[in-house]
């Protein structure tokens, strides 16, 4: 059993000697695929400066361009991205060069964190202002309905600087039901009386400062949904400041998509079409006042009811995929709420069409007086179907321009809109050089603790040194095994926390060898004081090794990336000890004193 465990472990072990090949990424922008005849171009160009590749692959829209060093990497990328234009995301990876056949099996080498991968560092910045913008309008609608609830006839409801609202009622008696009204049922309102007729309301410092954290945690929220779409390991997502969200995102090979992911805003909004408005009126900018007018993809003007039927908040699931026809769609499951505004909504528009309004903000390329990236809201109609019958929970979309631009809609869907819009302030690509000098430092603390401990098992324990050297050996490449096969991520700290499990593991056996000589010295036969060594020394190693995994647990709990890589390899790495020094020491034990008289013990 040990050797077969050993065997496997040391199988699944094996990805991480084959190191990584360098590469360039090639893969398409705003939800474009690279082609057979993108892949053409990249080989004419890479034949322009006499490069041979070590391989190419196509693969899901994205082309790996594996080379053969380093020094081809740079040249390479920056006359792929002259030849390709702007239509293409090209950015340097390290692919791993991992054999087939172990890939077969389910071989990989271990992932390794941000400061050994490399990767890339996103510091983003939340608009506020259109949050609270947002909340304005949301409020306005809420009183609007309120009012009309309580059978109060007001004038106007307006909005006011610092995102207030100011109400005019036809009489003083329906202000002041007003006041009393909003004050019972928004507490963190108030509510300010500006003449007998006229209330301005308003949110508290309070409620202010607690709608920019709500606004700042349901956005981390959701990009960590988003980064899990991305199928990035051991990402750290954090809050900095009072507006700025740090991303970090380890390995990631495609920078443009991770960008578009994680900084759009897009959201759907779900109108019936006004199909009575003139199309030449609205072409002239004149429409009735309940409409008005959003544009398609090819710049058609659609008149839509003000009214929104549905809003992207009730979509609880999107999947991307194709229709009858081969072409792109996305399928969507609304929440029970949405369900049956749906339902309450087509019940009585079977026959009309209903158009789906996409929106999301982008950078306008301007800054305000204070240097804040400006953002515009941009919006387009990407599809309008008649409805054929009463809609409920589950319906498709479609009118999408490619598979790619499909999934990537299903991705920002499924994963929420983000309450405030947030801007990229600051992108940083920590290149593989880095971590390529981490990774050799750590590797040689760790083999030079190694190398300590076994010197000091020898010379201290002779041949049983021998035994527990050997049982640290194995710790060491079961631990990476172990790693590799459930995909856990390598970091600084988790080297640290390797080197660490090493001097720890050897203590199972201090503790085991120094009862074996107790025994001894008491009187007892060797075979015996060997028996009494393992069981008696079992319950005190087992004590102390849970009481580091579970603290290893509440490290990986409340820690984030490189806390969490340290406390992942002290835990394996303790685990397996247990197996190691206790299971795999005694197997050898047995193996060279088993059933045999022996006078002296070389311990």
């Amino acid at each position: 059993m040990v050797i077969f465990v050993i065997a496997i472990g040391a199988l699944y072990a094996l990805p991480n000697l084959y190191g990584e090949d360098p590469s360039v990424q090639i893969s398409g922008t705003r939800g474009q695929q690279a082609s057979a005849e993108t892949l053409t171009q990249v080989q004419s160009a890479l034949s322009a400066l006499q490069i041979t590749p070590k391989a190419m692959s196509l693969e899901n829209g994205s082309i790996l361009v594996r080379l053969e060093n380093d020094e081809q990497q740079l040249p390479a990328k920056e006359k792929i991205a002259e030849v390709l234009g702007n239509n293409y995301s090209v950015a340097l990876n390290l692919a791993p060069a991992t054999p087939n056949w172990l890939v077969g099996i389910g071989g990989e080498p271990m992932k390794r964190g941000l400061d050994l991968r490399g990767g890339v560092r996103f510091l983003m910045e939340v608009d506020m202002n259109t949050a609270l913008l947002k909340q304005q309008d949301q409020r306005q609608d809420t009183l609007r309905n309120e009012f009309r609830k309580e059978k109060l006839i007001f004038k106007s409801i307006r909005k006011v600087d610092n995102y207030a609202l100011e109400v005019e009622f036809n009489d003083e008696q329906s202000a002041e039901k007003a006041a009393r009204v909003i004050r019972r049922n928004h507490l963190s309102l108030e509510v300010f009386v500006e003449s007998p007729t006229v209330i301005r309301v308003s949110q508290s410092d309070q409620g202010l400062a607690e709608s920019r954290d709500i606004a700042i945690e349901q956005n981390l929220s959701i990009l960590r949904k988003r980064v899990e779409e991305l199928g990035v390991s051991e990402p750290t997502i954090q809050r900095q400041g009072a507006d700025r969200i740090v991303v970090e995102l380890p390995g990631v090979q495609d920078t443009a998509r991770a960008k578009e992911i994680l900084g759009a805003t897009a959201t759907l909004e779900f109108r019936l079409v006004n199909d009575s408005a003139s199309l030449q009126s609205a072409a002239r900018g004149i429409v009735p006042t309940d409409s008005e007018i959003k544009n398609d993809r090819e710049g058609n003007p659609v008149v839509l009811y003000r009214k929104v039927v549905l809003g992207g908040e009730h979509i609880i699931n999107a999947d991307s995929g194709k229709d009858e026809k081969g072409l792109p769609q996305v399928s969507i499951t609304l929440d029970s709420e949405g369900g049956d505004l749906m339902a309450n909504a087509t019940k009585t528009a079977v026959g009309k069409p209903m158009a789906t309004l996409y929106s999301e903000f982008k950078d306008s390329g301007r800054k305000d007086a204070k240097g804040k990236v400006i953002l515009e809201k941009h919006e387009e109609v990407i599809n309008t179907a008649r409805i054929n019958s009463r809609l409920g929970s589950h319906f498709q979309i479609t009118g999408i321009n490619s598979s790619a631009e499909a999934q990537n809609l299903a991705v920002l869907l499924r994963s929420g809109a983000l309450i405030a819009p947030i801007v990229i302030v600051e992108e940083r690509t920590i290149g593989a050089s880095l971590g390529s000098d981490n990774v050799k430092q750590g590797m040689e603390a760790g083999v030079l603790g190694l190398a300590l401990t076994i010197l000091f098992c020898l010379v201290y324990y002779r041949v049983f040194g021998i035994f527990a050297s050997l049982a640290l050996v194995v710790n060491m490449i079961l631990t990476v095994g172990l790693m590799s096969v459930i995909g856990a991520t390598l970091t600084m700290p988790g080297i640290a926390g390797i080197v660490l499990a090493v001097g720890m593991s050897v203590d199972a056996n201090v503790l085991i060898y120094e009862r074996i000589k107790e025994e001894i010295r008491n009187g007892r036969p060797i075979q015996q004081a060997i028996h009494e060594g393992y069981n008696g020394a079992f319950t005190s190693i087992f004590d102390s090794n849970l009481t580091t995994v579970l603290t290893s647990l509440i490290l990986y709990m409340v820690g984030t990336g490189p806390v969490k890589g340290f406390a992942v390899t002290l835990a394996l790495g303790v685990i397996i000890s247990m197996f190691t020094a206790i299971t795999g020491t005694r197997m050898l034990v047995n193996w060279v004193y088993g059933g045999k008289r022996v006078k002296k013990l070389w311990i």
